[in-house]
């Protein structure tokens, strides 16, 4: 693991240098250059500054798709938002609804951003992969901007939203349940290099990729998206259009970062880790169901909180599927279809599919 003190300028180098240097293994790269075998997602020896060679060229062309979408919050027309929500054509439901998912999405991105510059890019010593989450960083900024711009939009009380993650219970258990593993890669102390902390690292990848942003995303994506579908709240829908865009690219680089440490570190994939996964997974169904429940206590839009428990145990299946662990729920199937021809399941590549087609340059959605 790379620390600043230790590796990015080790004692042999002096500031005159002009340099900032991982140490190299010298049996390794003997040369002075780095050859492509010498890299590795994690624990590398070799300089972590050398961009080229590409190893994982996948992560380099995620990094290079993820920058042709770009977009800003205030693109998108909040005047029809606004009109509605200062209208009576809005239900007391619908009303709670939207502002219990911004209550979760406000600070589920802060804790996405801070894990990934805070925690995740100090252990992952591989360049390409660092370049995608620097990027990543950057998108988790605007989503969290596109939450606070909605909510200024609709003049919604800030005191109240901004708190949800402390004083509402469904929110506040999903939050409790992810800073764990957030904070085993954010403890300036935590250092990747045996079995142990290899697994915690990888166990924290998962959560982060598959629990938080593949699953606890995705019920209030499904909401806000239903709504726009009848015409209601359109600003926001296309401003979660571009956000799950985004989410969706996230997914799929963090699906292949997890099954690349799986492949050159296959001790660390155990069954009895592949179990705890499983039972990782399986609590995180249950409190994305729950949100799910305390969000939508009646029908409305045309969904239910039962409709989401499937729904839920479909996601989780795919997810598990995607890493590698068996399924938990035999059978489930997706009761919102239009949610895969619109944004999500489409845009899920499976490991080492790399061609991204479907994203465009600029601030345009086309789900082709």
């Amino acid at each position: 693991m790379l620390s600043f003190d230790e590796e990015i300028m080790p004692k042999t180098l002096s500031m005159q240098d002009g340099l900032v240097r991982a140490k190299a293994d010298s049996s390794a790269v003997s040369s002075g250059r780095i050859r492509v075998e010498d890299k590795r997602i994690i624990n590398c020896n070799a300089d972590v500054n050398q961009l080229v060679p590409f190893k994982y060229k996948w992560a380099w062309e995620k990094y290079l798709a993820a920058c042709a979408n770009h977009w800003m919050p205030q693109e998108v027309n909040m005047t029809a938002d606004i009109a509605l929500w200062k209208s009576d054509k809005l239900s007391d439901d619908e009303r709670r609804l939207v502002k219990r998912n911004l209550g979760f999405f406000t600070t589920a991105d802060s804790l996405a951003a801070n894990n990934i510059v805070l925690g995740s890019y100090r252990h992952i010593t591989n360049p390409e992969c660092r370049q995608f989450l620097l990027r990543q960083a950057f998108e988790e900024a605007i989503h969290t901007h596109a939450y606070q711009y909605i909510v200024e939009s609709l003049a919604l009380d800030e005191g109240e939203i901004f708190n949800m993650y402390h004083e509402v219970p469904s929110i506040r258990n999903k939050d409790e349940f992810l800073l764990p593993f957030i904070d085993v890669l954010t403890n300036p102390e935590f250092k990747t290099g045996t079995p142990e902390t290899d697994q915690a690292l990888l166990r924290s990848l998962i959560v982060f990729a598959c629990i938080m942003e593949g699953l606890f995303f995705y019920v209030g994506f499904v909401q806000i998206l239903a709504l726009g579908r009848q015409n209601k709240m359109t600003g926001a829908a296309e401003q979660y259009q571009y956000i799950l865009r985004d989410e969706s690219m996230h997914l799929n680089f963090g699906v292949d970062l997890i099954n690349q440490i799986k492949m050159e570190n296959p001790h660390l994939w155990t069954a009895s880790f592949r179990e705890e996964i499983r039972g990782l997974m399986q609590k995180g169904v249950e409190l994305e169901y729950a949100y799910a429940e305390d969000t939508m206590p009646r029908g409305i839009l045309g969904l239910n909180a039962t409709m989401f428990k499937e729904y839920l145990r479909f996601i989780a299946n795919r997810r598990c599927q995607q890493i590698g662990v068996d399924i938990l729920y035999q059978g489930a199937t997706n009761p919102f279809p239009w949610m895969s021809e619109m944004i999500d399941l489409k845009k899920e590549k499976n490991f080492f599919e790399t061609r991204v087609t479907e994203y465009q340059t600029g601030g345009s959605l086309s789900w082709d």
